[in-house]
């Protein structure tokens, strides 16, 4: 049945179980907001269902350190203390729920290069901000550097673009492949002087060989879906010169009007319109291949609202 649907969209428990527990605001509801929106929108006859999948140790450390590994493994044993210096607490099956979110977005890649859909969206994926040998800002293991990795070693697919939307900037992306010429990256967030990780200037183009092959446009606070159209229009440019043969995009929705921890001001139409421009693109330039990842996002029903609307343009376009 899978066949008939271009867009597949990963959903289960096992992906609400990665969270920092109900009071925390990486919790459990944010799975389960989406969840309930898409099937009161009737997205389940627009897109395949998948169930989410887990991932062996090897594919995690395609992108993470072995020690890191090992490391998240045991915390996540009795879910003591931190993973980072403070923002990201170890909890009871960590590494389980953290594994699953990344064995999602890699079984969308596989499904994606066999060409079963040409789109698929992961809800709780998008953790950008995790390095390769620590965890950071509520980020365990960063599924989209996996997918990196797994792209090139599994598909040997090695130019890709990564697009990232999220109000905080993807350092975990950008600085582990800041010298690297064949990852596009593109980064439209809160400017960093107002907002975590504090990064992501303009002058950050890349290093060495890769320099101009990342693009990042700081965002002032309370920008509107206007002011997002308009950097979107430099985004897409970029892109199109630069090239892909997949694209991944982060699109939080922590950058909506109304998150408690951000102060950006788009509505979902900014998500809705980068997402269209997004499939629209990928079908001129690499097969349609569009991979979209969850990411932030603290107020629950932008949350809903928002990658509800990322999914119904993925299942248009």
């Amino acid at each position: 049945m899978s066949q008939q649907y271009d867009c597949c969209v990963y959903l289960g428990d096992e992906l609400a179980a990665y969270g920092f527990g109900n009071d925390h605001p990486f919790g459990p509801q944010r799975h389960h907001v989406f969840k309930q929106a898409f099937y009161q929108q009737s997205l389940q006859e627009k897109v395949a269902v998948r169930q989410p999948q887990s991932v062996d140790q090897s594919i995690l450390e395609l992108f993470h350190t072995h020690d890191y590994v090992e490391q998240v493994k045991q915390q996540s044993k009795f879910g003591l203390g931190y993973l980072d210096q403070g923002d990201t607490p170890a909890f009871i099956g960590m590494y389980e729920a953290a594994s699953t979110v990344a064995g999602s977005v890699c079984d969308a890649i596989d499904r994606i290069v066999k060409k079963e859909y040409k789109r698929a969206f992961i809800p709780i994926a998008g953790l950008h901000h995790a390095r390769r040998h620590i965890a950071a800002g509520f980020c365990v293991f960063n599924d989209c550097g996996v997918a990196i990795e797994y792209l090139r070693a599994q598909h040997n697919i090695h130019r890709i673009a990564y697009v990232d939307i999220d109000a905080h900037h993807g350092d975990g992306v950008f600085y582990s492949f800041e010298d690297d010429p064949e990852l596009i990256f593109v980064d439209l967030h809160e400017d960093g002087r107002f907002l975590y990780p504090g990064t992501g200037s303009e002058s950050e183009t890349g290093q060495r060989a890769a320099k101009g092959t990342k693009l990042n446009i700081p965002m002032a606070p309370y920008s509107n879906d206007d002011d997002f159209s308009h950097a979107f229009e430099q985004a897409e440019q970029f892109l199109i010169a630069q090239g892909a043969d997949f694209i991944l995009l982060q699109c939080g929705a922590d950058s909506i009007q109304g998150d408690p921890i951000t102060t950006l001001a788009y509505s979902e139409q900014a998500h809705a319109y980068a997402t269209q421009r997004l499939c629209k693109l990928a079908d001129e330039i690499c097969e349609g291949r569009l991979l979209a990842m969850g990411g932030g996002g603290y107020n629950h029903d932008n949350i809903a609202k928002t990658w509800t609307a990322v999914v119904s343009e993925m299942a248009l376009n």
